[in-house]
């Protein structure tokens, strides 16, 4: 257990930090989730909603500070891959 004031307060910290990045994580995962379903069943006008959904959320963890930007890049730009696949 944290002995000093400094150590508490980080201590204090992480547990926050450690919640929001549990949420983040998982909002992201169901998020690449509902695309990869969608192309899946071949239905291109969902997967391409959903596509649309994603980039702007995933963009958006971008600005909170919770991916870095090419990392989202790379997401969004694997999720536009697989839709464009089943579009063709």
């Amino acid at each position: 257990m944290a002995n000093h004031k400094s150590s508490e307060k980080r201590a204090r910290q992480t547990i926050k930090k450690t919640i929001r990045n549990r949420f983040y994580r998982t909002r992201l995962k169901n998020i690449t989730r509902a695309v990869r379903e969608a192309a899946l069943a071949n239905d291109s006008e969902a997967a391409a909603a959903a596509l649309k959904v994603a980039n702007k959320k995933i963009h958006e963890m971008v600005s909170r500070g919770f991916l870095k930007k090419q990392t989202a890049s790379r997401k969004v730009s694997r999720l536009a891959l697989l839709v464009n696949k089943i579009g063709a």
